[in-house]
Parts: structure tokens; sequence; C-alpha cells
């Protein structure tokens, strides 16, 4: 009997959008035999985002937290506290308080930031060959996070290292050498950023974001370890999503050139571009979560606690939903990319993080009339939920 998916097939890997497209024509709503479900159709995946009945509250499910290291290990102790992994009153309060650092005139009041970033990057860069992720989709996000944050420029760095090592537990398998990685790196985050929130407290909510977390809310608190652990969540999602936004956007761009020529004629296609690059190939692939109850999805009941696998990237390939689904139409408009979620889950640092690709590729595409791509395949990370190219070599021209 043939296995329709296995999120350890090299031939995943290979093509995961033909491989889905073939799970979707043969099973949409499908049982693996691994004992979790997997669904690839729009509907299906929407279902599940929305559902009151999906949990994403993995901390409390003993044989995901064994293996990360056990319920008591120092990974289990932060996304125990994590907004992602919460669920009901408790993500809610959780949401409202981490809110703040997201409202509208805090990102109002980062744009300027982000233009000024961006453009030191590309004079920095210049012309001719160039790593589009080393040199601009990776430093640009790292500092506007750091910069909403707090976080003082020196130690970004040493906070990426650890919370991109912490970042692999939300992968579906996590192995013994990441296990002890995560283990390790996240008492450092935790210690590193206690002694500087020490150092702010008193310090002034308008100008630093840190001590807006800090300061209570309607009588309401984060304690200091869900401080902590929101502010490493923040900072590792806050710029991995948006790496991996520009280096798939980019991309895409450059394998259909009509879309990119589009887009140079016409930047006011800008915001449905965005939309559009995040369904095509979006930064975080898939959303988990554990039914609390019996659930139709797709005309399938899925039973009481079982984990379902919603894969965002082949919803947004549903013909069903998106007509001519591999070709890129940045001026379509509908349905709205799941890229970012849906729910009582959608991602509260969206609106940021499509300012932040909106003024990359606006200024790549003003500034360069020429952008070519110099490997056509180039190597993704190493995460399987998040995906987007480590390197992205290009020749760019005026």
């Amino acid at each position: 009997m043939s296995v329709l998916y296995d999120l350890n097939d090299p031939a995943l890997a290979a093509d995961r959008f033909g491989y889905y497209r073939r799970l979707r024509e043969t099973d949409p709503v499908h049982r693996t035999p691994f004992g979790y479900w997997v669904l690839t159709r729009y509907d299906d995946v929407d279902t599940l985002l929305r559902s009151p009945h999906a949990s994403s509250a993995f901390p409390k499910d003993a044989g995901w937290a064994m293996k990360r290291g056990g319920p008591t290990c120092p990974v289990m102790r932060s996304v125990g506290n994590w907004l992602l992994l919460q669920d009901g009153p408790e993500h809610r309060r959780l949401r409202k308080l981490v809110a703040r650092v997201f409202t509208p005139r805090s990102i109002d009041r980062m744009r300027p930031r982000i233009t000024d970033t961006v453009d030191e990057l590309i004079d920095a860069m210049g012309d001719g060959e160039v790593d589009l992720i080393r040199d601009l989709a990776l430093p640009m996000p790292v500092t506007v996070v750091g910069e909403l944050l707090g976080i003082p420029a020196q130690d970004r760095g040493r906070c990426r290292e650890w919370t991109d090592k912490v970042g692999h537990v939300l992968d579906p398998d996590v192995t013994p050498r990441r296990r002890i990685a995560m283990n390790k790196a996240e008492p450092e985050f935790r210690a590193y950023l206690l002694e500087l929130m020490e150092s702010r407290r008193g310090g002034d909510p308008e100008h630093d974001l840190l001590s807006v977390l800090m300061q209570a809310e309607d009588g309401e608190q984060l304690t200091d370890e869900e401080i902590c652990a929101n502010i490493l969540l923040i900072f590792n999602a806050g710029h991995e999503t948006t790496v991996n936004l520009v280096g798939n956007g980019m991309l895409a761009l450059l394998r259909q050139p009509d879309a990119l020529r589009a887009l140079r004629e016409d930047p006011s296609l800008m915001p449905t571009a965005i939309d559009e690059l995040s369904r095509f190939d979006p930064p975080v692939t898939l959303a988990t979560r554990i039914l609390t109850a019996d659930t139709e999805i797709g005309g399938t009941v899925v039973p009481a606690g079982a984990t379902v696998m919603g894969l965002i990237d082949a919803a947004g390939r549903d013909p069903e939903r998106y007509p001519d689904p591999d070709r890129l139409d940045l001026a379509r408009t509908q349905p709205k990319t799941l890229a970012f979620s849906a729910g009582p889950h959608y991602c509260l640092g969206a609106v940021l993080g499509k300012i932040e690709a909106s003024t990359v590729f606006g200024a790549l595409l003003e500034r360069y009339p020429r952008i070519e791509l110099l490997d056509a395949d180039p190597p993704v990370n190493a995460h399987f939920n998040l995906h987007g190219p480590t390197t992205l070599p290009l020749r760019l021209g005026r």
C-alpha cells in the first residue's frame, strides 16, 4: 500500500505543489498512516482555522511535549506561555495585552524607519552580484522587529540565533539535535531578556515597546515569564516570515516575468501583489490543530482528539478557489490568502509584514531596471513549517 503523505518523503521536498495536487485529487481530507490528518483544499483549511473545536494548545499534549524534551524542560516552559499556542479566554487575554505592540499608531511610527532601513541596505548592497537574503531580506526585518521591541542593535544577532533555534519547536518532527539546541537557547535568551527588562522598568512606553508589555492594561498585566515567552515568539516570527515572504516573492516574480513586468508598469498593484505572492508561495506552510470534538471537514467527520495539519501552501494552489492557481495574477483579490492564518489566530503582525515586503519590492523595482536570477533552484531553510530560500543570488543593474 502506497503512502499518500509522508512529511519526510523526498518527493515532497522535490515538488511539494505537485505532491499536494495529487493528494488533493486523491484524498483531500486524508488520514495518514502516522495518525494525523492532512487537509489540502482551501475551504477545509479555512474551516480548520476558524473552528471553535480546533485547539492550538499543544503544550498540554504529553506526546508533543515529550518530543521536545518533556513538560518541564526549558523550551516547554516558554511555549506554554506563547500566545500562538493558547485557546479561549487565555488566548484572548494574551492577545489583548500583546496586541498593544501592534497598534496602528505603533506601526505608523515604524513606516519611515522601514523605508530608511531598506534604502540604507540597498545603498550598501549596490549593483552587480548580491545575495538578496543576506544583504537585504534578512537584516531588514531583524532591524525592524528589534527596534519595535526595544532590543538594542548590538544584541539582535544573538537574539536571532537563540530564537531561530527555539523556532524549530513548531516543526512537526523535532530531531534530538534540535531538541538539545532549543533547550539550551531558550534559557540563554530568557536570562538576557530578564536583565534587559530590569533595566527598562520605569521606561517611557511611548518609545519603548518592551516597556509597553511591562505596563498594566485595565488592571491586567503580563508576567515576566509571559513577556519573555512572547518576545521570543514575536522576534522569531517577526523576521522569519518576512524574510520568507520577500525571498519566495522575488523568486516567484523572477520565474514569472510577466508578473514582474506588470508590477513595474503599475506600482499601484503592490497591495494585491503582496497578497498574491503570499498565496503563491507562503512563508508559513502549515497550521496544526488538535480537535476537541468530532468535526465535519469537507464532508468527512474527523474525530475528537485528532491532530490535523492544514497545509496553507496547498490551499493556496486549490483550483476550486483560485483559477489557474500556478500563475501569478497580481490583480487577484479573492479569496483572501490564508498565509497570515484566519480566525482567532490571525497574525497580529500581518500589517507590519506587508508594509516591510511592499517597501522592499517597491525600492528594488524603482532602483534596478534589471534584476536577474543567478541560481534557478536556491537552497531552502531547514524548517518544515517556515519555507523560504536561505540564499538568493541576483545580478542587479541600472
